[in-house]
């Protein structure tokens, strides 16, 4: 930097500065400011030969004011003329303020932008260094838009010199944090990754922050960084102190250099080189073996940039997981921080540990320490570094340890501060359940834990046991006896009181046999309980009184004395009041089987992802609790404890697959739809299809449930679960189409090395053309991306692309395969015509190739009887929908065939006709080819042609749905009916409504079978020229 001359003091900023110092109070100081800025106000206007001195002293004066809190309205042009200055100092007094009060949206950008300009290209390195300066400082969207292209040519310039070269670095990475659209490497990208190689450490720095944060967004661009990332780092750590003197700080070489280089590291997989991954495994145990050597300095501030690099190298193995001896050493080496003097230390030590739990490789090593981090639970002062040790705890969970660790934390429970307990105790009760020997000494855990932590244990554990004492009879009794010696303790938390209404309303049976639990002291111990509950609970207990009139009939008179009394049946509370009610008057009048039916016991309860660990998620996000969940399942593989513990092993390892749908955290159904793993209820659902097995829902099946669904809408969300939602918006013109694919992160951690790939297998290259805008390569905790797709159709498909994404989560590769919703029938575009023209055209089609036949085997034995009085059924409750008669007001004629024989079934569309109380749903319109693959019996093509006014018909099939509410809410269906037919050459056609004829027998199709009964024939031509 030049030397500022004797002349540049500026004494009378330095009288000025002294004068309001010395003001006695803010009036003084005020009227002291002001007479400054009248008389630069005046210089500034007056004296138009002003001289740079005095411009710079003025401005610094404006600039002093502006950061005691002063606004400054005056003043910016003259700071915009001295940029024009020679005067290192003027320049810089210019520069900065600029810098501090001129912002992005300041007419004076233009000009500042054109000095900005004349000093990046006058190659003096001082005033290049300020205007980059200035740039980074004021980062603003029109600056990006000027210099974005001149700077990275700035950068790799052979003649520019090193300390333009780390500012340019430094100016561009802040252009492109704050648009990053903006800044475009390019050509430049390989010349920028190999600054790394620069002799000067300062260039290299600067550099390096820079392909950091460019290989977070584009890390395919930038993969070349890792060997010479590696290099470099290995040249750092094998050198000594005195190789690096003007870089050395407090005995360690490089210390912010070697961090930036392994964080840098950490945005890539391990190096496939192997000589390269060789290297940087011995730069990695040089690193290991330097923390074990004795200090070189007793000062802080070694061993804090020791430790520095030694963390960044942990975090670097640990993101690798590929190393078991490094991963082991590492572990070792945070086990000795663990009982270190200073507390960050040791914080950091549990942090990084919980993640070294997660792996296969270490989490042996990590149970070592159980000891030392139970008492760091215990008698650590700092409560964040206590939170670090619970979350320890329960990553190094197993079957091994489950019963010492859940002991451990019930005991700390009592004593736990305010701000972890609801935290505590959701993990107490999902290492209770997941790692459960037996279910009495689950549910022993789960009521220590209301009675410890009442107050912070929320519904979802109450249901969870409730849930679990219900699924499994060999539990039953024993929760009804412990349940009910903990009522009998004098104070009792309300929770306790739920868990103890709901289990002894169901079980209470089991333990009625044993005097001192008989129904009657059953009975009174609850409603000794009921005027200190609240009126939810009241609800349940009056739920559980009317149950115990049906397992115990001597409680019956008294139990009604209750319900009768004014309390209750004239309660201030509705719900109260009208439970006792209902339940009086159900005593009363139902007999003994009614009651019986009424009040069965409880189902069991479907399996579902805990909703307790659903909640842990949701208060920390994901990463933070499922590292032992997912390597548990790994490690003991099969499902825990066989059959509770499925929901909770199946969110577990969402992580490996990334494939479970996200499903409902409520545990007794009280608020969710449909439990997980099952399809919610839809008309599809409620169809019987007699050509497919029935099987479970599988995670696949869901996901291409959803795929399904997009043959008929262009938006909605086409996967999800506990980690990723992908929602798409599409639109189609013609043969061509633009589709939005957007990803949501659900966590609250960064997705990286995030990627996708459209690929469409076999013929269907030939027939789609997909071109895909690349993703960004990072996705942060809580934001969502978009990528977009341009879709061509070259010809005839019957396959969809598939879309794979992949990306690291938590250390842990990720790999999504899905279809992509592009279908036939996006490409079509309906015609309007009337149906004479409509018949004309397609009488036309008469040539062999122009029709299609298709014949399957059934997957299921048909009745044709059964299928017969379905159909008798189906007319005889069936109401015509509105808009769906004729223009006379008539219903169209129909009639149906018999699926074995050519003949018509026992009633006729006369018959038809005449029954005004027809009603005919049609319901999810496939339109799509590959549907005719799950055709059913019937061919309903003469029900399907009046409905086509409001539906688009596809090129090559309409599929019909037909859904019939049967007595009692039974539902019985003929599910689908394809018309089937090639229609090369003729452009769908959607009818007006009122152009539809009335359909005679003729028009009928027949389907029937030859004489193998596994097979039947269907003719596409279902509306011929008897249609009128």
């Amino acid at each position: 930097m030049p030397a500022v001359s004797k002349g540049d003091g500026m004494r009378g900023l330095a009288v000025f500065i002294s004068d309001i110092r010395n003001c006695k109070s803010k009036e003084a100081e005020i009227k002291r400011i002001n007479k400054e800025l009248a008389n630069i106000r005046s210089k500034f206007k007056g004296d138009k030969a002003l001289d740079g001195y005095s411009k710079k002293k003025y401005v610094c004066k404006l600039l002093f004011i502006f950061l005691l809190g002063h606004d400054i309205d005056f003043g910016h042009m003259e700071a915009v003329n001295l940029l024009s200055s020679n005067k290192y100092t003027e320049k810089q007094i210019g520069y900065l303020f600029i810098s501090v009060l001129v912002n992005s949206n300041s007419e004076l950008i233009r000009l500042i932008n054109n000095a900005i300009k004349n000093d990046l290209a006058s190659r003096n390195p001082t005033f290049m260094c300020l205007a980059l300066h200035c740039i980074a400082n004021v980062g603003s969207r029109e600056m990006a838009e000027a210099f974005a292209s001149e700077i990275p040519r700035i950068l790799v310039a052979g003649d520019t010199m090193d300390s333009v070269k780390q500012s340019a670095a430094l100016c561009l990475l802040r252009l492109y944090k704050t648009s990053p659209d903006l800044v475009l490497m390019g050509e430049w990208t390989s010349r920028v990754v190999h600054l790394l190689n620069d002799q000067h450490m300062g260039v290299v720095t600067a550099a390096i922050s820079l392909i950091t944060c460019l290989s977070q967004k584009n890390p395919e661009e930038f993969k070349t960084c890792v060997s010479l990332a590696v290099s470099r780092l290995s040249r750092i750590v094998s050198s000594a102190s005195t190789d690096l003197q003007d870089y050395t700080y407090y005995f360690v070489p490089a210390p912010w250099l070697s961090c930036k280089l392994l964080r840098l590291l950490q945005c890539y997989p391990p190096p496939e080189d192997g000589a390269v991954k060789g290297r940087l495994v011995e730069c990695l145990e040089t690193i290991l073996n330097k923390a074990q050597e004795p200090p070189k300095s007793k000062k802080v501030q070694h061993s804090n940039a020791k430790n520095a690099i030694l963390f960044e190298a942990i975090a670097l193995i640990i993101h690798y997981d590929s190393e078991p001896n490094l991963l082991v050493r590492a572990c070792n080496q945070l086990g000795q921080f663990l009982q270190h003097r200073e507390t960050n230390l040791r914080y950091l030590a549990l942090e990084s540990m919980c993640t070294l739990a997660s792996s296969e490789f270490s989490h042996e090593a990590v149970k070592t320490h159980i000891e030392t981090v139970i008492s760091a639970l215990k008698t650590e002062r700092d409560v964040s570094v206590r939170q670090r040790a619970a979350d320890l705890l329960y990553a190094m969970c197993d079957r091994s340890n489950a019963k010492q660790i859940v002991a451990e934390m019930l005991s700390y429970l009592e004593t736990a501060d305010y701000s972890i307990r609801e935290e505590m105790v959701l993990k107490v009760a999902i290492l209770a359940e997941k790692y459960a020997v037996d279910y009495s000494w689950y549910v022993d855990t789960i009521l220590n834990l209301i009675r410890i932590a009442g107050d912070y244990v929320s519904e979802e554990v109450w249901y969870r046991v409730i849930q679990i004492v219900i699924n499994r009879d060999d539990v039953q009794g024993y929760a009804a006896k412990t349940v009910f010696e903990a009522l009998q303790a004098p104070a009792c938390h309300e929770n306790m009181v739920k868990v103890g209404g709901y289990i002894l309303g169901e079980f209470g049976n089991l333990i009625a046999g044993d005097p001192r639990s008989s129904p009657l002291i059953q009975f009174n111990l609850l409603h000794s309980k009921f005027h200190l509950c609240s009126v939810p609970t009241r609800a349940l207990l009056l739920s559980t009184y009317i149950k115990f009139i049906n397992l115990f009939p001597e409680t019956k008179s008294t139990i009604q004395e209750v319900l009768r009394c004014d309390s209750q049946i004239r309660n201030s509370d509705v719900e109260l009041q009208q439970r006792a009610v209902e339940y009086l008057k159900l005593s009363s009048i139902a007999s003994t089987d009614v009651l019986a039916t009424v009040l069965e016991e409880m189902p069991p309860f479907p399996e579902r992802e805990s909703s307790i660990l659903a909640k842990l998620k949701k208060k920390k996000g994901p990463g933070a609790v499922s590292g032992s969940e997912l390597e548990e399942g790994k490690r003991d593989g099969g499902e825990l404890n066989g059959g509770a513990e499925r929901g909770i092993d199946a969110a577990a390892t969402i992580a490996s697959n990334a494939s479970t749908p996200s499903p409902s955290a409520d545990l007794l159904g009280l608020r969710s739809g449909a439990p997980a793993g099952t399809a919610a209820p839809s008309a599809s659902s409620l169809l019987v299809d007699v050509f497919s097995e029935a099987a479970p829902a599988a995670p696949s099946a869901v996901a291409e449930e959803n795929f399904l669904r997009f043959v008929c809408k262009n938006n909605g969300v086409l996967f999800e679960n506990q980690l990723l939602q992908i929602g798409v918006k599409s639109e189609y013109r013609q043969n061509l189409g633009r589709m939005y694919l957007f990803y949501g992160n659900k966590t609250s951690v960064q997705f990286l090395n995030f990627s996708t790939a459209v690929t469409c297998p076999g013929e269907l290259q030939s027939q789609l053309n997909v071109q895909t805008k690349p993703a960004e390569p990072v996705v942060e905790g809580g934001a969502q991306v978009q990528q977009v797709l341009n879709i061509e159709c070259l010809s005839d498909f019957s396959e969809a692309p598939l879309l794979n994404i992949k990306f690291r989560y938590g250390g842990a590769l990720q790999n999504i395969t899905l279809k992509l919703p592009i279908t036939i029938n996006k490409f079509f575009q309906p015609t309007e015509m009337s149906s004479q023209d409509f018949f004309q055209r397609w009488k036309q089609l008469s040539l062999p190739q122009q029709e299609a036949q298709k014949i399957f085997k059934a997957k299921n034995a048909m009745d044709a009887e059964v299928l017969k009085a379905k159909v008798e059924s189906l007319a005889r409750r069936s109401t015509p929908p509105p808009g769906v008669c004729g223009p006379a007001g008539h219903v169209p004629r129909l009639r149906c065939c018999s699926i074995f024989t050519s003949s018509a079934l026992p009633f006729d569309a006369e018959m038809v006709e005449e029954k005004r109380d027809v009603y005919w749903s049609l319901v999810n319109f496939t339109l799509s080819y590959h549907t005719c693959e799950l055709s059913s019996v019937f061919d309903f093509c003469s029900v399907t042609l009046p409905f086509l006014a409001q539906r688009r018909v596809t090129r090559w099939s309409v599929c019909a749905q037909l859904a019939v509410r049967e007595p009692n809410y039974t539902v019985d269906s003929v599910k689908r009916g394809i018309a089937h037919r090639t229609l090369r050459g003729l452009t769908p056609t959607v009818f007006p409504i009122s152009s539809f004829p009335r359909v005679s027998e003729a028009g009928c199709s027949q389907t029937r079978f030859p004489k193998s009964k596994g097979e039947f024939t269907k003719y596409s031509n279902p509306y011929n020229s008897d249609l009128r």
